[in-house]
């Protein structure tokens, strides 16, 4: 059985929308070479002033503490014998970062990223040496106060040469990135750079 399809004019225009319809979605698929059409994300971040102030009053924050015990000894000449005070001194050298000393816009947005520039590794207590555990060791014949405080001074540059080491410097840097990386992760920040000086 034969169908005979009769001219429709209206058929004829349906196929040319078609087609032009088509031409353009071909045309504009091969201008913009695959491109993928959509709304492009704003990956810039901002760290407000009261979250600065909040780091900025943690204040003295302590990234190393090494304890140490030193065995100090003076010797003090006589006619008939000679005078001798050996001591033991115990302390804790504390090293880290004190907030009240960085610079201006020390924290900065940089599109995605938090960048942290902090001050330099430092002792954070000059009063290191626990006076309460030091022990005399040997001692014979009077000592007056400032022979004891001559022996505590140089038990404290003995603590100073052992511990304010390069190594344990490095060490307390590489644990304030971490910590202050783990600290702006916490509080929503995604990419951070922190950077000590030295």
């Amino acid at each position: 059985m034969i169908r005979k399809r009769y001219y429709n004019p209206n058929d004829r225009r349906m196929t040319m929308a078609i087609g032009i319809a088509v031409i353009v979605v071909l045309f504009l698929i091969f201008k913009c070479g695959g491109m993928k059409l959509g709304t492009a994300a704003d990956k810039r971040i901002n760290i407000t002033p009261v979250q600065i102030k909040q780091i900025k009053d943690i204040g003295q924050w302590e990234f190393l503490a090494i304890e140490d015990e030193e065995l100090v000894d003076t010797v003090s000449k006589g006619i008939f014998s000679d005078d001798q005070l050996i001591r033991i001194y115990y302390g804790t050298v504390r090293l880290g970062i004190d907030l009240s000393k960085t610079k201006d816009n020390w924290i900065q947005t940089v599109e995605d990223t938090v960048k942290v520039v902090l001050p330099p590794i430092q002792l954070l207590d000059k009063d290191f040496i626990d006076e309460a555990r030091t022990k005399a060791f040997f001692e014979t014949g009077s000592w007056k106060q400032k022979d004891r405080e001559h022996l505590y001074r140089k038990a404290q540059r003995m603590m100073l040469k052992r511990c304010l080491t390069k190594e344990n410097i490095q060490t307390a840097q590489e644990n304030a990135v971490e910590m202050f990386t783990k600290l702006l992760n916490g509080m929503g920040y995604e990419h951070v750079n922190i950077i000590v000086e030295h």
